[in-house]
């Protein structure tokens, strides 16, 4: 999440937010928070449509990864920021769920492939099987038994 969205949600301004980070920057190592790119921040900066005077950001905001998000919890200590920190935390355990039973159903759907896959080569298999079978000319069977001369006249 990035640190001007986690600010109105915790009810503080984006400077706060980030002097606390800045004064806890022990606390926050580049898998709990990070800082996006020049190019990634301009293409956001895109986003926001016209520019006001002092309405935008001019340096890249902080972005906090879930981690970053609960350590968050230890730096700002407001009853808001608790109650939106959890909030945020069953968000994520939810997300989590979700894109778990999406991953199972992703492979059970693949296995379901692979499995036609391989009936459609025994099906092909048959097919041909039976094509050779209809393409063969069909041999006159031989008569079986005692050859009389009625039968050799013929």
């Amino acid at each position: 999440m990035i640190d001007y969205d986690l600010a109105i949600l915790y009810g503080i301004e984006t400077k706060q937010l980030k002097r606390q980070v800045n004064r806890n920057k022990k606390r926050f190592p580049s898998d709990f928070m990070f800082q996006l790119a020049k190019e990634e921040f301009d293409s956001l900066r895109c986003q926001f449509g016209t520019l006001k005077r002092g309405a935008h950001p001019k340096y890249p905001p902080y972005v906090f990864t879930e981690q970053g998000i609960a350590m968050l919890s230890s730096v700002i200590s407001s009853e808001r920021a608790i109650t939106v920190n959890i909030a945020i935390m069953r968000a994520f355990v939810k997300m989590r769920q979700i894109l778990a039973t999406h991953k199972e159903l992703a492979e059970k759907l693949k296995e379901l492939e692979n499995k036609l896959k391989n009936q459609d080569k025994s099906i092909k298999v048959i097919f041909d099987v039976i094509r050779k079978l209809i393409d063969e000319p069909v041999k006159p069977n031989k008569r079986i038994g005692f050859l009389t001369d009625k039968n050799l006249q013929k």
